[in-house]
């Protein structure tokens, strides 16, 4: 299983994609002052009225499973009952709850952009009362996440056994053989029990498939920058379902946890979107989870028709149904994104997966490298990632940015070589 960052692959040559790697790495990974207020740096919670919305809902009573490579519950912003205990399906039957052990940090990002406090300093989540059940079904080794579709079906299987209501799964696996009809059955069993599933698009910046994300019933979300534009790293097509902030987010830095790095990848925008759909549960518990993707669909922001292949029906705006009473619940039985697809529910037995899936050798959903260099981006799809669309312009000046950065990156690289 790999969580969705890819190795960057150039289009242009050699000299200039090895410049623009090298500007995407230090964009994403560069560690950032432990003294330095990172509360201001979470952009993505102002642009969405979080502290309006926390007035109305914090998800409170909401279980997110996060299917990842397990939760440190020792660092401030999950302490105090947050975490709850879960299985490890990648070293046995152990404890997904990997606390000071923990060497991995992208489960545990995830589970703090969900349920985060701000406690000592640390990440505010956008369901700041949300429960987090870890589930390990993965481990990192600097490039992905990797483990088996089979770790990943048990998950599945055991969070909504366990009370689970939305899982989080900021990760793409690689199956073989009946492996594949599992992953199937599982997704089906978890969507019986009422169970909401996000998982990221993946960051190649390309047109791909990738699973869970491609499984009918997975809503798969893609990335927006800063800007609301679609990050150029986001995976793309059909089958994208929904989009939210996944460019320019602070999280703990994976060799020092004590510090913060920039962080970036649809596995994030899967966790916002995870933490969106608390909120809104935690105001409407008896809602189901159809009613609840529903209202999702109906207020997401989108400019031009939908859906849209980079970003499904829009970037999510939990704030619209908080605040302002906006979508239609509708029924309850019925899945609002297979019904819009001409699709049916997928049952325990499983359904057909779409075709043109990626190599083995496809990487993952987020973390801090893999940025591919080449904005993917369509005029529809510039959806706002708080309340609204921005306009080409804007798209524009973050290119010239971009251009910016890997100047100066050649002009340090140039004076190094000459001293």
């Amino acid at each position: 299983m790999t969580p969705l960052t890819r190795a960057f692959r150039s289009r242009v040559g050699g000299a200039l994609a090895a410049v623009a790697t090298t500007a995407a790495l230090v964009l994403a990974g560069a560690p950032v002052a432990q003294a330095e207020d990172v509360r201001s740096r979470q952009w993505y919670l102002d642009a969405m009225k979080a502290e309006e919305m926390w007035k109305v809902s914090t998800g409170k009573g909401i279980t997110v499973a996060v299917l990842d490579t397990g939760v440190d519950s020792t660092i401030p912003e999950l302490r105090g009952g947050k975490v709850l205990s879960g299985p490890d399906y990648v070293d046995g039957e152990g404890d997904a709850r990997t606390d000071a052990a923990d060497v991995d940090r992208h489960g545990t990002d995830m589970a703090a952009y969900i349920a985060g406090s701000g406690a000592g300093g640390g990440l505010k989540g956008l369901a700041p009362d949300a429960k987090i059940l870890p589930v390990r079904v993965g481990t990192y080794d600097g490039k992905g996440t990797f483990g088996l579709a089979g770790s990943l079906s048990k998950g599945l299987r055991y969070a909504v056994d366990h009370g689970s209501r939305v899982i989080n799964i900021s990760m793409q696996t690689q199956f073989y053989g009946k492996q594949e009809a599992e992953l199937r059955e599982a997704v089906g069993y978890a969507l019986s029990k009422g169970a909401l599933i996000f998982a990221g698009t993946g960051n190649d910046g390309e047109e791909l498939d990738v699973h869970p994300a491609v499984v009918p019933g997975v809503v798969a979300v893609g990335a927006l920058g800063t800007k609301g534009q679609v990050a150029d790293f986001s995976n793309y097509g059909d089958h994208v379902g929904l989009a939210a902030a996944g460019d320019n987010m602070p999280g703990r830095c994976q060799a020092d946890k004590t510090r913060f790095c920039t962080k970036f990848g649809t596995s994030v925008a899967t966790a916002i979107a995870s933490a969106s759909a608390a909120l809104i549960w935690s105001a409407h518990p008896d809602w189901t989870n159809n009613q609840v993707l529903r209202v999702m669909m109906e207020t997401a922001g989108h400019n031009g028709p939908v859906p849209s292949k980079y970003i499904g029906f829009g970037g999510v705006r939990p704030a619209q149904v908080l605040l302002e009473g906006k979508g239609d619940p509708g029924p309850a039985d019925v899945n609002p994104l297979l019904a819009a697809r001409g699709q049916a529910s997928p049952a325990p037995g499983g359904s057909a997966v779409p075709k043109n899936s990626p190599s083995p050798e496809s990487t993952g959903a987020g973390g801090e490298d893999g940025r591919s260099k080449e904005s993917q981006a369509a005029p529809e799809a510039a959806a706002g990632s708080g309340e609204g669309g921005f306009p080409l312009w804007a798209i524009v000046a973050s290119a010239v940015a971009v251009v910016a950065v890997i100047g100066a990156v050649v002009a340090v690289s140039v004076r190094r070589r000459r001293a």
